[in-house]
């Protein structure tokens, strides 16, 4: 082997680190006996580690330091160190850039999987939603089609008043269990706090209104079906128009919609 090729091959870098076995560092010491450019190169390196040491040595304990300082000058005299330029080095600085592509490539990969899988969970999500939305949906849809076609139930509709004459109502009322069904899907949507208040209405001997229940929620019930309280006796039943949260009594001049059992 030429001397330049053993000397870029990286060995004697290895060789003052100290990592080849006894038997490559005894071909490694030949070999700087036998040819000058192999010992000069030695050197040069000892004295890159030597400077290399000194610059990071507060690092490490001085005792320690001086011991490996004086070991090296002790082997060779010291002189300037010169620039050096060989294909290991080169190939150390490609292997590394490599490395660095390498690694980049695989977090960049592993980022776009995760957003990847992040995107199927909020669509499994939406899915899920959807699902339990339909079936909320369903559920509601027979309810009301058992209110609707319960014989039991005896439909009282209610008529517009002065505050809103074209507003309507359907009261489902079964005697038997006293369970009341409102179908306002013929009122308007309430004003910003403001709540639809049920009345049961008793008329003789005097009218004493009875609150039965709020339909909250106007918005988000697509059915406009809401089952309210219970009552018994009812005489009739009315709808007005109250701030959010009900009142104690109805506000007569926002009665939307009356009708008589």
């Amino acid at each position: 082997m030429e001397t330049k090729q053993y000397i870029e091959s990286g060995i004697l870098e290895l060789y003052v680190y100290g990592v080849l076995t006894e038997a490559e560092s005894l071909e490694v010491a030949a070999m700087a006996e036998k040819y000058l450019e192999v010992n000069s190169e030695l050197v040069l390196i000892e004295k890159a580690i030597l400077n290399l040491s000194s610059s990071f040595s507060p690092f490490i304990s001085s005792d320690q330091f001086d011991k490996i300082k004086s070991k090296l000058e002790l082997k060779h005299k010291v002189i300037t160190l010169q620039t050096k330029s060989n294909s290991s080095s080169y190939i150390g600085w490609a292997a590394s850039l490599l490395l660095l592509v390498g690694v980049g490539y695989q977090y960049f990969q592993l980022d776009d999987t995760k957003q990847q899988v992040t995107i199927v969970e909020q669509e499994i999500t939406k899915l899920k939603t959807s699902v339990i939305y339909l079936e909320i949906k369903n559920q509601s849809t027979k309810e009301i089609l058992a209110v609707v076609r319960d014989e039991d139930n005896k439909i009282i509709p209610l008529g517009g008043q002065t505050v809103a004459p074209k507003a309507k109502a359907k009261i489902y009322w079964n005697q038997k269990t006293d369970k009341v069904y409102v179908d306002a899907s013929g009122l308007p949507e309430p004003p910003e706090g403001k709540v639809y208040q049920i009345w049961s209405l008793k008329l003789a001997p005097q009218l004493t209104p009875t609150s039965i229940g709020l339909l909250v929620d106007f918005k988000g019930n697509d059915a406009k079906v809401f089952a309210v309280d219970k009552t018994s006796g009812a005489e009739a039943f009315g709808i007005t128009l109250e701030p959010a949260g009900g009142s104690k009594g109805p506000t007569m001049e926002q009665l939307y919609t009356l009708g008589k059992v």
